[in-house]
């Protein structure tokens, strides 16, 4: 690559990176119009542009950047104040430059003539006269925001990094007043590295200032302390690093019954080494999410507008990452959504006002992880989804039949808006209507492993969760073994494993409908066998093993033969001669050299007809035996027995008694990257606590719906106890006896009087939710 060539390259990255910020600051500037902080960085970073267009001779560039100055000069210097029109004529401009910017990365030139700059230029001036701007002047689409990569957030006062050479030629225009003689000397382009469209690594080690050296100095070593690298490099060391993870498993395994002692040192050093590089490489691809958000608030600003709609963005957990090619793959599917739900969702300002609502909705992103995956929830308090609606249309349309619907619960119902041609649009718009957005937002995202649900209370609003991997190159999986064969299973969509045998197995397994059933907990689990999927027979053997798995709004048991053990993969592609078949996801090569295939949990639901309807129904033998119910045993105060709704349980945990703290006057733990507070059990019930006797502490986690944490942990609280005795599926018979503050009344269960607890007032009575 040339000296030229090399420039251009450099200037189109940061261009690029500094219209995202660009966007961002000018939505804000409409909100807060005096906000002078802002005005500058918006006017440094247009005043960036115009300089090295001038120096590399892009005068179309440079002539709607200098205009563009001017106005914001004027702007910021408090000659003119922020109208909609300016506003507006403003946003035109960012959209035009970066045409101009993707004209010149195609052809090396400004001249391309399906970008006209001339009507942008001349409203700019009729602002600047004081003049009523003309009519319209063609803006770049909406898709255009949608298509150019995000960049890192960047502080409103930092100058924009670029070079800043004055250059008259091009076309004459309005003379500029140069009234930022505070803008720091910038390196020459020449000397700037070029890697090309990469992610910038930044050494969190390196100083920020070399004494005696001055603010010049501090400034370059904020330069050095990152580089660009290019993407392919990275997927590069990705492989290599996978390739070096298969090469440890294998060498594990060979050396794990050696007698030689220094090679099985050598072989657990390299086992530490490979995990750490492995962990270090994956680093590097990791990328916050919140560069996905970051043309969200243009999006919603143009839309809102469109729409006639007032709507106040709010966006947590912006800096939670995930590997960047899942970044890109998610980025139109949550562009859709959050379109979706300002289309559908929150309402006209009258209509709401009407409601008793404030006229200005609230569309909130929150990103955050758990359980080994990143989940992003896109929530409105708009009009929210009727399911009443939703079933009517789907019968009209043909997407489900009578019977299948009587067999739907809400959850299922909602689950409709996801099928192909599905819409309850009256008519078809440039928005929506046509019945393909949604069911192309699940694909995507169950293409790469994910899954997406929606849940929505009518006349109060609609929240999306989309459940995302944090990479796809290596995970965690359960290896099952079928045959003579081994399959691996990603963790994400593990639930539990099931060992069913003896009598057992007459009692709780049976036929439904011509369909394997399993009695779990109350409800009739579907049975897929992993042999009769693969092309052979059902095995019938003395015992079941059954592993229960999630896919979305599907639960289904897939009986193995055997099981093995949990360990990470390395995910490879499968053949061409294999992708048309919906059992595989890919295949992944054992410590022993061995190919083993990864299965592909949504496919083989869908293989076996196993759908939202059939999974996991209500048992109609445990409902008419009365109240029957899953339930956790506990002790919780020197014997004495209380249990819980298996429901409400979400995890068991044990802390050491060390990592308690205290805040304010509420005990807590941090835990997940955030902070889970503490509610004694036996205290909030009218018991003596006993749980302080020993160097564990045991918790119950329990989802709640306030969010008063930090992180993860942000809507559960963890219930002290002393112990869990045991989980039961019992049909109870309640008492009033023993009635008090957060205990509903007792019953006999496995022939102890065990108090039932009532958790929502436990939680509520210990004020860690207020």
């Amino acid at each position: 690559m040339d000296d030229d060539a090399e420039i251009i390259a450099e200037f189109l990255v940061e261009s690029h990176e500094n219209l995202d910020q660009l966007d961002r600051d000018l939505v804000e500037l409409e909100q807060q119009p005096d906000s002078r902080e802002r005005l500058s960085s918006i006017f440094r970073t247009i005043h960036t542009i115009k300089g090295t267009s001038g120096f590399l001779a892009f005068n179309r560039l440079e002539q709607l950047t200098h205009v563009g100055e001017t106005l914001l000069s004027r702007l910021r210097d408090g000659e003119q104040v922020m109208t909609p029109a300016i506003a507006e004529a403003l946003l035109t401009m960012v959209d035009t430059v970066r045409s101009l910017l993707e004209g010149i990365e195609r052809t090396g030139r400004d001249d391309d003539p399906a970008v006209d700059v001339a009507p942008v230029v001349a409203v700019i001036e009729a602002l600047l006269n004081g003049e009523e701007p003309p009519a319209s002047a063609p803006a770049a689409p909406l898709a255009v925001v949608a298509e150019v990569p995000a960049a890192p957030e960047q502080s409103p006062a930092e100058p924009a990094a670029g070079p800043t050479v004055e250059q008259t030629a091009g076309p004459a225009v309005a003379p500029v007043v140069e009234t930022a003689p505070d803008l720091p000397d910038l390196p020459d382009l020449r000397d700037l590295p070029m890697f090309g469209g990469g992610v910038v690594l930044e050494d969190e080690h390196a100083e920020t200032t070399e004494p005696g050296e001055g603010e010049g100095a501090e400034r370059r070593t904020v330069v050095d302390s990152s580089v660009r690298v290019d993407v392919d490099l990275l997927d590069g060391l990705v492989d290599l690093v996978g390739e070096l993870v298969l090469t440890r498993n294998q060498i594990l395994q060979r050396t794990a019954g050696a007698d030689d002692v220094e090679l099985t040192r050598a072989s657990q050093r390299l086992d530490l080494v490979a995990s750490e590089l492995q962990e270090s490489i994956m680093k590097t691809r990791m990328q916050p999410i919140g560069q996905v958000w970051a043309k969200m608030p243009r999006v919603v600003r143009d839309l809102s507008h469109q729409l006639g709609r007032e709507v106040e963005l709010v966006m947590d957990g912006h800096e939670t990452e995930l590997d960047r090619s899942l970044l890109e793959a998610v980025k139109d599917p949550l562009t859709h959504l959050v379109r979706n739900s300002l289309d559908h969702g929150i309402e006209p300002p009258d209509v709401r006002l009407a409601a008793g609502k404030p006229a200005k909705g609230v569309l909130s992103l929150r990103a955050y992880h758990e359980s080994g995956q990143v989940v992003v929830e896109i929530a409105d308090d708009g009009k929210g989804i009727d399911p009443q609606r939703i079933a009517a249309v789907a019968l009209e349309r043909g997407v489900v039949t009578r019977d299948q619907l009587a067999r739907m619960d809400q959850r299922d119902v909602l689950g409709l808006i996801f099928r192909p041609g599905f819409s309850t649009a009256a008519a078809v718009s440039n928005i929506s209507g046509r019945g393909v957005g949604m069911d192309v937002v699940r694909t995507n995202i169950e293409r790469i492993g994910g899954s997406v649900d929606v849940t929505s209370e009518p006349g109060r609003g609609t929240t999306t969760r989309v459940r995302i991997p944090l990479t796809l190159a290596i995970i965690p999986a359960l290896v099952v073994g079928e045959g003579e064969e081994r399959y691996a299973i990603p963790q994400a969509n593990l639930v539990e494993l099931v060992r069913i045998e003896g009598e057992d197995l007459q009692r709780q397994v049976e036929d439904l409908a011509g369909a394997p059933v399993l009695r779990l907990r109350g409800k009739l689990l579907p049975l897929v066998s992993l042999a009769e999927t693969l092309g052979g027979d059902r095995p019938r053997d003395e015992a079941l093993t059954v592993v229960v798995l999630q896919s979305d709004d599907v639960r289904f048991g897939l009986c193995v033969s055997t099981v093995h053990d949990t360990q990470e993969i390395v995910v490879k592609p499968i053949g061409r001669q294999l992708k048309g078949l919906t059992t595989y996801a890919g295949a992944t090569i054992m410590g022993d050299g061995r190919v083993a295939l990864i299965l592909d949990v949504p496919g083989i639901a869908g293989t076996a007809g196993v759908g939202p309807a059939q999974a996991e129904q209500i048992d109609p033998r445990a409902t008419a035996a009365g109240d029957h119910t899953a339930l956790l045993v506990l002790e919780v105060a020197d014997g004495r027995r209380a249990a819980l709704p298996l429901s409400a349980v979400a995890r068991l945990e044990e802390f050491p008694r060390e990592r308690i703290e205290r805040s304010g006057s509420v005990e807590v733990v941090q835990y997940r990257d955030g902070i889970l507070p503490l509610v004694r059990l036996a205290a909030a019930i009218g018991l003596p606590d006993t749980s302080d006797r020993g160097d564990q502490v045991s918790v119950v986690v329990h989802e709640t719906d306030v969010q008063h944490g930090v992180g993860e942990s942000g809507g559960a609280v963890g219930i002290v106890i002393d112990r869990v005795l045991d989980v039961v599926d019992v049909a109870i018979a309640a008492s009033e006896v023993g009635g008090r503050l957060g205990v509903t009344g007792s019953a006999v269960v496995q022939d102890r009087v065990t108090d039932l607890v009532d958790l929502q007032q436990v939680v509520a009575m210990s004020g860690v939710g207020a």
